[in-house]
């Protein structure tokens, strides 16, 4: 079963609605298959510290967040048939490329979490 959640930052502003991988099935196939990942959209996968792409068909922005949803690493455009990785990270959020650039995240700013 999957979740989904708002992912804002601390002043409010609105980072995605993304998709909670919940299950190792959910988490291993993460986007493999889909097509493209919208702006605005992504996938979070709590309790995991790397990712891989492979399989995928586009790059992804890689944002590492540590347990209080502050972030600790940001990975750019990462292509298809990598790994990325954060020794720090507690989850993982996946965005699409460019995303990270557009709403101007940065390390040590910190998410929240809005269910929905």
């Amino acid at each position: 079963m999957t979740d989904h959640v708002e992912l804002t930052r601390t002043d409010g502003q609105l980072v995605c609605r993304c998709r909670v991988a919940t299950s190792f099935a959910s988490r291993f196939r993460g986007l493999m298959g889909v097509a493209q990942l919208p702006s605005g959209s992504g996938l979070l996968l709590p309790g995991t510290s790397s990712v891989h792409t492979h399989f995928m068909r586009f790059p992804i922005d890689v944002v590492f967040l540590d347990s209080e949803r502050r972030i600790v690493s940001i990975v750019k455009a990462l292509r298809p048939w990598r790994l990325a990785r954060a020794k720090a990270a507690a989850s993982v959020l996946e965005l699409a490329a460019g995303e990270c650039e557009r709403l101007e995240l940065a390390e040590g700013d910190a998410l929240r979490e809005v269910a929905r």
